[in-house]
């Protein structure tokens, strides 16, 4: 049966007309009218709290809000996710990323197989590895050590483990420094690759078919630059292993099959962090911390499973998100962390987000009737507020935005976090208020502007406010903590895709630039360009035809020395 738009439903016909009063309210009245607003719009759940009183709505709001999401049938779509049916339509695909971090024990038959045996098998496996590299057991070709661990990956299997390294620091074993190469651009290896003593180098290659083209170039470029410090093809296994399932081709690069993680078609690569993806991640906190993110991410997934949907916190976050973007029309969402280990989080939540649900059609290929995701940018705080956070406060778009702070540092260093912490609330403070003509009046008043100069400044000085934001708190960012914040926006994600009628777990729209680069890759290497192309396309091969490289690629690595 053909699935109906939200744009249909009775829920949003109600909101539409809702939104026509809720369009004039002003948050500072919205506070003045309510005292305890901010108790009755805020929620805790596995050391999260999530504060969403600064946004442009009430509890009536909230009320229609989840009645379009029942409506929409997000309750039948969650037990459908959670149950391994195939919901990722176009693929015939199960999707059970929750699966990757469930207990020991807690049984879930796919396909007459057993997968939470086979996910614990493998993190048993990992963890195991993992701790022969930290205590030392495992060494390279000279007997030494390893101190350098390089993921090779791209997308999901880049941006995950790379977020939650950063993210994790304080808890990084001391010998241990973690690199994620992603980018085909040489420029990313040859930055690196000279720093590195290759006795002491762990590569992961992180592709599931092992035929990832922009993995693949630097995994055999990296080989190459191993081979030429010590050409000795024997000594790969100590130096290189695999998060793959073909154990063919991972063999034929000179990786030991039991250097090969695996890992299952329902594992999406932007949801792939808590499988063999992890791997750099294991290694730099240990198996222990490891389990701890994933039952972290797991007191998620039973929250979002078990809570009723206006108490349910990811479900708040997609339907605030939802009212912002369909309702009030907001094209973009900036996410402000104010910890600089959550640096990567803002790109980590583009991939997430924006390659879910950034589609145009419903799961039915039918063309949709309203915008999906909005896009979504950021940066650490306080960095932001020296940037981009003027548009915020004074420009003629408005920009919802999630803030995201921990209560307690990993540093000792006296006053940085209560001011950093002052920052992030006064800066939600300042989105909402805004500052009216009489206030910023008075203000130059009081810094005894004369008559004219107040008459100048008073346009520039007055901020619109009524600019919504969520912030949300973590005790400390811990592994657990970490676990419950990364699942909080998965599941606010599939939330979001239900409502909006798409498949959030393909990417179609990642695959025409591949195929299009592929042909072109030919063309750029052989003198033979086919005509195929726009005036633009061929004038750009052939000024990239004009200059031919000094060396071959991966020849010219970096005019700095290797380590010697």
């Amino acid at each position: 049966m053909p699935q109906m738009p939200f744009t249909a439903t009775a829920a949003n016909a109600a909101l539409m007309e809702h939104h026509t009063l809720a369009r004039g309210w002003q948050l500072r009245d919205l506070f003045a009218q309510d005292p305890a607003r901010a108790q009755t719009l805020s929620l805790e759940v596995a050391g999260l709290f999530l504060d969403y009183s600064k946004n442009r709505l009430d509890r009536s709001t909230i009320a229609l809000l989840v009645r379009l999401a029942q409506e929409c049938g997000v309750e039948k779509h969650r037990e459908a996710m959670f149950a391994g049916e195939r919901i990722n339509t176009t693929e015939q695909r199960a999707v059970l990323h929750t699966a990757l971090r469930a207990p020991r024990g807690q049984s879930l038959r796919l396909d007459g197989v057993d997968i939470n045996a086979q996910v614990h098998a493998v993190l048993d496996r990992m963890a195991a590895f993992s701790e022969r590299v930290r205590t030392g057991t495992w060494r390279g070709y000279s007997d030494l050590p390893i101190t350098d661990i390089v993921n090779i990956g791209i997308g999901g299997s880049d941006l995950g483990p790379k977020m939650a390294c950063q993210a994790l620091r304080p808890y990084v074993h001391p010998r241990l420094t973690p690199h994620f190469i992603s980018n085909a651009d040489g420029h990313d290896l040859a930055a690196l690759l000279p720093h590195l003593n290759p006795a002491t180098t762990l590569f992961i290659v992180a592709s599931k078919t092992f035929t990832t083209a922009e993995t693949m170039m630097n995994a055999q470029t990296a080989r190459a630059w191993f081979l030429r410090q010590h050409p000795h093809p024997a000594d790969l296994e100590k130096h290189f292993v695999a998060a793959s399932t073909n154990t063919e081709a991972v063999q034929a690069f000179g990786i030991a099959p039991e250097n090969m993680f695996p890992f299952w078609d329902w594992v999406g690569g932007r949801y792939s962090l808590w499988s063999a993806i992890g791997l750099p991640v294991m290694l730099a906190i240990g198996a222990e911390r490891f389990t701890h993110m994933l039952a972290g991410a797991h007191a998620l997934d039973r929250h979002f499973q078990q809570a009723p949907l206006v108490q349910n916190m990811p479900v708040l976050l997609a339907l605030i998100g939802i009212w912002n973007r369909n309702y009030f029309h907001d094209a973009t969402l900036s996410i402000a962390p104010y910890h600089e280990d959550l640096k990567h989080f803002p790109a980590y939540l583009q991939q997430l987000e924006m390659e879910s649900n950034g589609k145009q059609v419903n799961r039915d290929g039918v063309p949709l009737e309203a915008c999906t995701c909005p896009v979504i940018w950021g940066d650490v705080g306080t960095n932001g507020q020296h940037a981009y956070f003027q548009l915020l406060h004074q420009g003629c778009d408005i920009v919802p935005v999630d803030f995201i702070a921990a209560l307690k540092p990993s540093h000792d260093f006296p006053g940085h976090h209560t001011a950093l912490l002052a920052n992030c609330f006064a800066q939600s403070e300042a989105l909402m208020l805004g500052k009216t003509s009489d206030e910023a009046r008075n203000d130059l008043r009081a810094e005894g502007k004369s008559s004219e100069a107040i008459a100048a400044l008073l346009p520039h000085k007055i901020f619109p406010g009524n600019r919504p934001s969520n912030t949300l708190l973590l005790d400390e960012l811990s592994p657990a903590r970490l676990g419950a914040l990364i699942a909080l926006y998965e599941h606010k994600t599939f939330v979001q895709g239900v409502i909006w009628g798409v498949n959030s777990f393909d990417q179609w729209g990642v695959e025409l630039g591949k195929v299009l680069a592929k042909k072109i890759h030919a063309e750029l290497a052989d003198a033979s360009v086919s005509n195929q192309h726009d005036s633009s396309t061929l004038g750009l091969i052939a000024r990239a035809r004009a200059v031919a490289p000094a060396k071959p690629d991966g020849g010219n690595i970096s005019r700095a020395e290797p380590f010697p």
